[in-house]
């Protein structure tokens, strides 16, 4: 291997890392929030890349429909929750509106847009709406219901989630991979190595949605809540932060990043419909380096996980998968033997 070969393969894992990082970043932000252990983020990734290659295509991606009945069984689980409390008129108004008009209005423009092969840009928005509506339907219908199980109770339930969407995507896409167009075919020479301008949109992408999260969670109110609940679940509920509109909009952030992740790697590789299983395991191997609770680490991790795999391919490309995931025996190890154990709070 010579330094160019070098250069190279840590370009293609930093641009990987980088995707890593966001499946992370919302995997840990997911289980600090709500102590799932969230196994179907990478469906959202799946679900993001197909989407958009379904839009480019002057196609409806068919996930409108998972859309749809998630919306009917969530507004019908949130109006008998209703009902048992005997809330007011107008809380049955607002959970209409919000559980049920809302999915409906996305997937209508969702409809009358795709056959009209919009800009990139545009088709890149509409694959992540689709996507990011489905988050906070998936809390309300499978996580919500459960929500002060343990923490096995609940990750048995995100295993069966995973198990249901990873159908869904087979139904709705088929067997066949997709590849969406590179956002930019452009290439640039540093240090007498060639860049691609892709690895390097994709560095910049990252870099803003992460700086967007940093700035959404230590400026907004709504980010702020969620951190609160991150931090301490039963003193953020003391003080008036609904838990179960914590989890709904963690879902939302996590579906959105999931989404996002898929729209940047489909330029990358082939996407079929189980592909974001691997690679949100792989993000979910930098959250553990992160301890499920860092961000920075986890972020960290993800890089190192995206260069370590890109070299694994070089030296022993039939082992790389291994190679990676054996990474988290170690790590679990040394926290195992540095963390203090306690029973989970009650």
């Amino acid at each position: 291997m010579n330094l160019q070969i070098a250069a190279l393969l840590a370009q293609d894992g930093l641009t990987n890392g980088a995707i890593y990082a966001l499946l992370a970043l919302a995997l840990v932000l997911v289980f600090a929030v709500t102590r799932v252990v969230f196994v179907p983020q990478g469906e959202f990734v799946a679900f993001g890349a197909l989407s958009l290659a379904a839009l480019q295509n002057g196609a409806v991606p068919k996930t409108i429909w998972l859309l749809l009945a998630m919306a009917v069984i969530a507004t019908i689980l949130e109006l008998v929750a209703l009902a048992r409390r005997r809330a007011a008129a107008r809380a049955y108004m607002l959970a209409v509106a919000g559980w049920l008009v809302a999915p409906a209005l996305v997937a209508a423009l969702l409809w009358f847009a795709a056959p009209l092969k919009l800009a990139l840009g545009w088709q890149v928005c509409l694959a992540i709406l689709s996507v990011t509506a489905i988050g906070p339907l998936l809390y309300r219908i499978a996580i919500q219901p459960v929500a002060q199980g343990s923490v096995l109770v609940l990750l048995i339930v995100a295993v069966a989630v995973h198990f249901v969407l990873g159908g869904m995507g087979l139904l709705f896409f088929g067997a066949e991979g997709s590849r969406t167009p590179a956002f930019t075919d452009a290439m640039y020479q540093l240090g007498g190595i060639n860049v691609s301008g892709q690895s390097l949109y994709v560095y910049g992408v990252s870099a803003l949605a992460i700086g967007g999260l940093y700035w959404a969670f230590s400026q907004t109110l709504y980010g702020k809540a969620l951190m609160a609940t991150a931090f301490n679940r039963v003193g953020a509920r003391l003080v008036g932060i609904s838990p179960n509109f914590a989890g709904a909009l963690t879902l939302t952030v996590a579906a959105a990043l999931g989404a996002f992740s898929g729209v940047l790697i489909g330029p990358i590789t082939t996407v079929y419909y189980d592909s974001g299983f691997l690679v949100g395991l792989k993000g979910f191997v930098g959250a553990i380096i992160g301890g499920l609770v860092s961000y920075p680490l986890a972020a960290a991790g993800a890089l190192l996980i995206g260069l370590i795999e890109s070299y694994a391919s070089f030296w022993a490309s039939q082992y790389k998968e291994v190679i990676v995931f054996t990474l988290i025996i170690p790590v679990l190890l040394w926290r195992s033997l540095k963390t203090r154990h306690h029973e989970e709070d009650q």
